[in-house]
């Protein structure tokens, strides 16, 4: 058995129980050791959904046959705190499709490459880290969404809600499933968005409102909608995109834009600074924010990061962008644990097994 293959098997045996390896694992040899007839390995750990993987992935390699990407998916939370937790030891080589706040908080621990990408000066100016040391680059934002099933509604003769605080109405208990903000990003861009709309008083007794009408809180964030699309509930608190695609599918849902205004979160690209195939990391985040790029982002996202590049995505409210509030991604990444620490202790007890 070659070295290479050897590595391989090793790093294979270790990936595998940690998060959902989808290719294979990364080769930890640095890129000028590799034998020139051999794609460079990008380890790349990821939040997006996964059915879009490997869309994105395909896309790149067509321009880029000499890298391969081996994508390690799981939720935001999970995915943010396995990149935190390795920190010593870190062994993914870019993050692609990560949390802003999630990648803030990496930069705080100085886990990042300072990159600026080539022509990032075409990105709208919220997409990227504008300071000094840029870190991060953002691809597309997703938003929040009340995933309403009408045939169980119906069933259940409850009304349609039109705001977040509807859903603290007593015709709801029981109806209502949200995700955990730490385990999903999603569940996170809800919490810190209510804090930021409400007040952070006001905003915890929304939260305590609602908490009475929970049946139980997921560790997905697109999980509380296709729960409501296959009506084992009425009410999924989730995020657009998956809302609209389940409707492509025939789902009885409608999605719906709460009043006071929607929680939104970037999703952003970085490369780890201890990566030993810097060259091909810099390849992959200059491809991920191209017009190309973009253009396959907007296939599920109604918000790029490319100008002039969205076009209405089916099925979306029109009133998405209106109603994104103005999101302090710096004051939710600053507070993000003590924010996730008082929710556990208020409200894990409703929280399903982890699998």
């Amino acid at each position: 058995m070659s070295i290479s293959t050897q590595l391989k098997t090793l790093c294979g045996a270790v990936l595998a129980g940690s998060a959902l390896l989808l290719t294979g694992c990364g080769n930890d040899s640095a890129e000028t050791t590799q034998a020139s007839n051999e794609p460079t390995e990008l380890t790349v750990y990821t939040a997006l959904e996964a059915d879009l993987l490997d869309t994105y992935g395909k896309a790149f390699t067509a321009e880029h046959p000499d890298i391969k990407i081996n994508w390690v998916r799981d939720s935001t939370g999970t995915i943010t705190a396995k990149l935190l937790a390795e920190k010593e030891n870190p062994r993914a080589d870019v993050v692609w499709g990560l949390a802003g706040t999630s990648l803030l908080k990496m930069k705080s621990e100085g886990m990042l490459e300072s990159y600026s990408p080539i022509q990032v000066e075409k990105l709208d100016e919220k997409f990227r880290d504008t300071s000094t040391n840029p870190a991060w680059v953002g691809m597309d934002a997703w938003v929040a969404a009340i995933c309403f099933n009408t045939v169980e509604a119906e069933k259940y003769n409850l009304s349609k809600p039109t705001s977040w605080q509807d859903l603290t109405k007593p015709e709801y208990k029981g109806h209502v499933i949200m995700p955990n903000p730490n385990s999903s990003g999603t569940g996170f861009l809800d919490v810190s968005s209510w804090l930021q709309t409400f007040g952070e008083d006001k905003g915890w007794q929304f939260m305590d409102g609602l908490h009475q009408n929970i049946s139980r809180y997921t560790h997905s964030g697109s999980k509380p909608c296709k729960l409501a699309a296959s009506g084992e509930t009425a009410i999924g608190i989730s995020f657009a995109y998956r809302g609209a695609n389940l409707i492509k599918k025939g789902a009885p849902l409608e999605l719906i834009i709460p009043s006071e205004g929607i929680g939104w979160e970037i999703e952003a690209t970085a490369i780890l600074n201890t990566t030993k195939k810097m060259a091909a990391a810099k390849k992959l985040v200059d491809w991920s924010i191209t017009k190309t790029a973009n253009e396959l982002y907007n296939q599920g996202y109604a918000v790029v990061a490319y100008p002039g590049v969205a076009k209405p995505v089916e099925h979306f409210p029109a009133e998405v962008g209106e109603k994104m509030i103005k999101n302090d991604f710096e004051w939710a990444a600053k507070n993000r644990d003590k924010i996730l620490s008082e929710w556990q202790k208020r409200y894990d007890s409703k929280s399903e097994p982890k699998s």
